[in-house]
């Protein structure tokens, strides 16, 4: 895809970006300095104060439809509906998990800065766009459209370097970029992705028929949060190992209602957690009981 504006007359587009990126970089490489101008540079550290300072104070807790989860599977957002503020507030992220939120809002204006040294037009940043009644706040528009950027492990970086996200999205990033784009009246925009642990850097652009009818989805998801009953399960268990074992799909693992979910794992016993070396698996069906400690959830 190629954009085809151009905003104050700027002979880039959004598909150089990535390139330009670098090429803004590559003299640092060479033992030259970067040119970067002192507003740019004011700029950054305004922004990267704005973070710090938005990081250290707490946030309202939410439990209904928002720009950010429209894109979870109804399931998740049925019991989501059902948990108290007060519920909600027991389960907030470890300090560990706060320090990664940090360095990711970091990142991101280090993307920024980058953005406006290699050239690009970036602007409308966190504008307050509205989409069928949900309020949100994209990050921004590179040469005029849409971008979402985003900070990645390096697993899954790949989903954004190798287009896969269109396959495995859990956390619904392409139908939260579609209602930014559905309000902006704009769709050929992306991810700008880095790579937290290489520094590698990829721009992902799903095409129209990888994103939803935004408007329909959410009126969608507004009768399935209202039924008495939880619609189906978000993912289907997977086996484990040829001895018979289950277990949760990536999908459900990190999921805070997975043990209401999956109530009838087990036999109706629940879900039984095992400590491997790659971190905790969560299973439906033991036949045959890993040899690995288990965790009593």
């Amino acid at each position: 895809m190629t954009t085809k504006k151009k905003i104050n007359n700027s002979p880039l587009n959004l598909d150089s970006l990535v390139a330009d990126i670098y090429k803004s970089l590559s003299n640092l490489s060479k033992g030259k300095a970067l040119k970067i101008s002192d507003k740019d540079v004011d700029d950054f550290g305004e922004n990267v104060k704005k973070a710090v300072k938005s990081w250290a104070s707490p946030h309202k807790q939410s439990t209904g439809l928002r720009m950010s989860n429209i894109g979870h599977p109804a399931r998740k957002l049925w019991y989501e509906s059902r948990v108290s503020l007060a519920d909600k507030s027991k389960h907030m992220p470890t300090e560990a998990t706060q320090i990664k939120f940090l360095y990711g809002h970091l990142l991101e204006e280090l993307l920024v800065l980058f953005i406006k040294m290699s050239g690009h037009v970036i602007t409308d940043q966190q504008k307050e766009v509205t989409v069928n009644g949900i309020v949100g706040h994209m990050d921004c528009k590179i040469d005029g459209e849409v971008v979402d950027i985003k900070t990645a492990s390096n697993f899954a970086f790949k989903k954004f370097s190798t287009g896969s996200l269109v396959d495995d999205d859990p956390f619904g990033y392409i139908a939260q970029l579609t209602a930014y784009e559905t309000a902006e009246g704009t769709e050929d925009g992306g991810f700008l992705a880095i790579n937290k642990e290489s520094g590698e850097l990829a721009l992902f652009r799903p095409g129209p028929f990888s994103k939803p009818n935004i408007s329909k989805h959410i009126d969608n998801l507004r009768v399935s949060i209202k039924k008495e009953t939880p619609p189906d399960k978000c993912y289907e268990d997977i086996a484990d190992g040829v001895k018979g074992n289950k277990r949760l799909a990536s999908g459900c693992t990190y999921c805070s209602f997975k043990n209401k979910c999956w109530a009838d794992a087990n036999n109706g016993k629940g879900l039984r957690a095992f400590k491997y070396s790659t971190g905790l698996k969560y299973f439906t069906r033991v036949i045959a009981t890993p040899k690995v400690e288990e965790i009593y959830i």
